[in-house]
């Protein structure tokens, strides 16, 4: 799935854009000897409960990531928590 990375947040969060059918994914590290991407990593493994792989742009803002759950079932979970926060 497409990815596109926001560094240097306050905190981390990740949301699904429908109109690019793409996730973005705000992070708090900085983009520093791959410390943002194992931040990516480690908490989007943590949200979705899966194995993530990042298969394309390692030194990129845009990614694309391996996310081992169907499409449909990642965008269910990112929508039901933006409908969470919005109740």
């Amino acid at each position: 799935m497409n990815a596109k990375v926001l560094p240097g947040k306050k905190i981390f969060a990740v949301k699904y854009d429908k109109e690019n059918d793409s996730l973005i994914v705000e992070i708090t590290q900085v983009p520093d000897k791959g410390k943002a991407n194992k931040e990516i990593v480690k908490e989007l493994k943590k949200f979705f409960k899966t194995d993530i792989e990042i298969v394309f742009g390692l030194k990129s803002k845009n990614k694309k990531l391996k996310i081992n759950l169907p499409k449909e079932s990642i965008i269910t979970l990112l929508e039901t928590q933006a409908n969470s926060k919005t109740n």
